[in-house]
């Protein structure tokens, strides 16, 4: 059997979470897809998966073999793309992260008319506030928040990811609109909740290069803001999202910003890619539908791209 077949098939049916899941996307028995599978554990000499009548897991090393065989992969499928993709017609798949709530808010919509624009594209589009490495996981693009390392990627500033804090016209004609981040602790906060797992939030507000740092406990956290301005917009209590998220409730007057003489937190964000020459045009084109929907603020020029 040819190896990278077999490394295909495998990655197939721990994505799939069976044999018999994976057979049905690759068109070919259950039994096959065993057999390419313990073809590379007879050529390691090592078991992968571990299965039982009601389940399948991988092992130690299964996990390892794993992920670099979905890189393997996907640099075998970009040779081949080099060769096909002669025309400057984008054409393939693209499996590309981002942040939940830019993600599915602004990202996504632009997805949607980037695949209606390039009719031979796929995007797989992964949705995740965690750290996402874009080698070893095999994505061809990521957008991350705040300051990078240096690395070996690639990376093109977007605009800065900003946030606003708001409430309703109900919450703020009941409770009153704090007019500094202190009184923000005689308010109801909503709170996002990360992956540090404390049981309250710190927002940190500025104002004349001075921070105000103000802990928030909430007494209702969640790790989706769009379910919390849905909190808000029901009255619940003052939120802090980036503008992403907050947008058409902001232009539809259902939340009103609070605290306009601070300014409230702010990252800058980048689209990551490896920085590949000569560039595919399925990357190509994707890297500058998203920079001309997404670039930098016209009024901010600090630091370059890289």
């Amino acid at each position: 059997m040819d190896r990278l077949d077999s490394m295909e098939v495998f990655v197939r049916a721990v994505d799939a979470g069976s044999f018999a899941a994976a057979s049905k996307t690759l068109g070919m028995s259950a039994q096959m897809v065993g057999k390419h599978v313990a073809a590379l554990e007879g050529r390691l000499g090592t078991t992968l998966l571990r299965r039982t009548t009601r389940r399948q897991s991988l092992t130690d090393i299964g996990h390892l073999f794993y992920a670099r065989c979905r890189a393997i992969l996907s640099e075998a499928a970009a040779a081949d793309a080099l060769v096909q993709d002669m025309s400057e017609t984008p054409r393939g798949r693209l499996r590309v992260s981002a942040p939940i709530g830019f993600g599915a808010c602004r990202l996504a919509p632009m997805v949607t008319r980037y695949l209606r624009n390039h009719p031979m594209m796929e995007v797989e589009l992964t949705l995740t506030d965690r750290y996402v490495d874009i080698v070893d996981e095999g994505y061809d693009a990521v957008i991350r928040l705040g300051p990078i390392p240096d690395s070996s990627l690639a990376a093109r500033r977007l605009m800065d990811h900003r946030q606003v804090a708001c409430a309703s016209p109900a919450y703020l004609a009941a409770h009153g609109a704090p007019t500094t981040p202190e009184e923000l602790r005689d308010h109801t906060c909503l709170a996002y909740l990360n992956f540090s797992g404390r049981p309250y939030a710190e927002w940190v507000f500025s104002k004349n290069g001075i921070a105000h740092p103000i802990r928030i406990e909430s007494r209702f956290q969640i790790n989706d803001g769009r379910a919390l301005v849905a909190a808000a917009l029901d009255g619940q209590g003052i939120v802090l999202q980036p503008e992403a998220v907050l947008g058409e409730a902001l232009a539809a007057g259902r939340l009103l910003p609070i605290l306009a003489d601070y300014q409230a937190p702010s990252r800058p964000m980048y689209l990551m890619f490896m920085p590949r020459r000569p560039q595919l045009p399925r990357l190509r084109s994707f890297i500058d539908t998203v920079v001309t929907a997404f670039g930098r603020d016209p009024e901010r020029s600090d630091g370059p791209d890289r």
